[in-house]
């Protein structure tokens, strides 16, 4: 079927998503009237992913589409714009959020961040086989299927998804020999949950005041970093000149240059190394070692935290943290574009599921956060370490302050490390969930 959005060409697109972007931020500005009692409701980033996924629903543009030639030969297309920005602009705006970091600080903020990481892992293991039961009650096909159509092979994927990345999903596929017919329906669950719960999470950082003194949460250690970080922006800031703006563009995306020339090398490497181990379970835990996004993100954090213990710090000054943040908000942009909200009634049975299972992992972070009093910040941030990953954990810490995007990074990095075990752990439980 022939389903080309109106817009499909990315130059077309691009501006599109920028003219979204800057409606949200001409409308934020507004101190009077409507807006700003709209955005004191919902958050200008939660905006920025919004509205192209409205786009998207309305068919104006599309992720993905196929287009029938007149002889019936079927093409299949897809934009180009989310792997530019996820593999360009999201390291170099890592780079330029790091540039300034205090890493002692960071490690400052203590153990309730890993706790909050953990949890939410935790909660990605039990949520399945719990979705599973409970879903199982009310419609036991949902949750059925033989051999390899066994839906629980399925889910399999998201839970490496969900607690790794990419490189832990394709894992979990090759690990438990999921009907790849039907690995697409997966995907798609994989979308529409985990950005529903992203924009969950969006919507809680307008209300994290509130929400912290529910918690009854001990935000110091945050807000200091936030205020050293602000003390030393304004120390060295100054108006930029064309020098400036060039060498911070230097700085960014020729550590993402660097990052991407050595993830060429290294991710083959240690695909070779790993593909050699003879234990199946043991060679896919480390399958994550040949994925380039993972070394192309690492390595770019990596050399940012060098370079903060340089002079290069002081570009901060001139404007390094908001270019990155121009960077983080077309990723958004692009996240955003590849959620079609009519399709989640195309599959409800698996978005159930999904949304059964997402809900577990939400409430025990809920809970454990209640519990030892942490701050949304490290719910939010320990959440999407699993569940979003390097791609979009920079994201929501950064919607805090600039400065603490690099947090996300070092979590989502527990997450690669962790995924395929834990995924494999929750599997277990799965396949028992089903068959009972």
């Amino acid at each position: 079927m022939d389903n080309t959005p109106i817009f499909a060409d990315d130059t077309i697109v691009f501006g599109l998503l920028m003219l979204a972007l800057g409606f949200v931020f001409l409308t934020e500005s507004i101190k009077t009237g409507f807006w700003p009692k709209f955005y004191k409701i919902v958050p200008g980033l939660f905006m920025a992913y919004m509205l192209p996924a409205i786009l998207t629903t309305t068919g104006l543009i599309s992720p993905e589409w196929t287009t029938v030639s007149e002889t019936g030969a079927i093409t299949e297309h897809s934009t180009s714009l989310y792997y530019v920005a996820s593999r360009y602009l999201l390291p170099a705006a890592l780079v330029l959020m790091t540039l300034s970091i205090d890493l002692k600080a960071i490690f400052n903020l203590g153990w309730k961040a890993l706790v909050m990481f953990f949890t939410g892992t935790i909660g990605i293991i039990i949520g399945g086989p719990i979705a599973i039961l409970l879903i199982a009650t009310f419609s036991p096909e949902t949750v059925g299927g033989i051999g390899p159509d066994a839906v629980w092979r399925g889910l399999s994927t998201l839970a490496g998804s969900w607690i790794g990345g990419g490189a832990n999903q394709t894992a979990m596929l090759e690990i438990y020999g999921y009907n790849q017919a039907k690995y697409g329906q997966m995907v798609f669950v994989d979308i529409v949950v985990a950005n529903i719960w992203m924009a969950i999470i969006l919507i809680g950082i307008g209300k994290r005041n509130r929400i912290n003194k529910w918690f009854k949460a001990d935000t110091t250690s945050i807000e200091e970093l936030k205020e050293k970080m602000s003390t030393f922006s304004e120390k060295v800031k100054r108006n930029p000149s064309l020098t400036d703006i060039m060498i911070i563009c230097a700085i960014a995306f020729g550590t993402v240059s660097i990052a991407h020339l050595c993830a060429n090398y290294l991710a083959p490497l240690f695909e070779s190394i790993v593909s050699g181990i003879e234990s199946p379970t043991t060679r896919n835990i480390f399958t994550f070692l040949g994925s380039k996004f993972f070394w192309m993100i690492s390595i770019s954090t990596f050399i940012a935290i060098l370079l903060s213990n340089t002079k290069a710090k002081n570009y901060e000054g001139a404007g390094a943290s908001k270019f990155g943040s121009v960077f983080i908000y077309i990723l958004v942009a692009t996240i955003g574009m590849k959620m079609d909200l009519a399709l989640i009634f195309d599959n409800v049975g698996l978005i159930a599921i999904g949304v059964v299972w997402m809900s577990i992992h939400a409430f025990l972070l809920i809970f454990v956060a209640k519990l030892i009093k942490a701050p949304y910040f490290f719910l939010a941030v320990g959440s999407q370490a699993n569940v979003g990953g390097a791609a979009s954990a920079p994201i929501v810490a950064s919607a805090f302050h600039p400065s603490l995007a690099t947090v996300g990074v070092l979590l989502a990095v527990f997450g690669y490390a962790v995924g395929t075990i834990a995924a494999i752990g929750s599997t277990i439980l799965m396949e028992l969930a089903a068959a009972g």
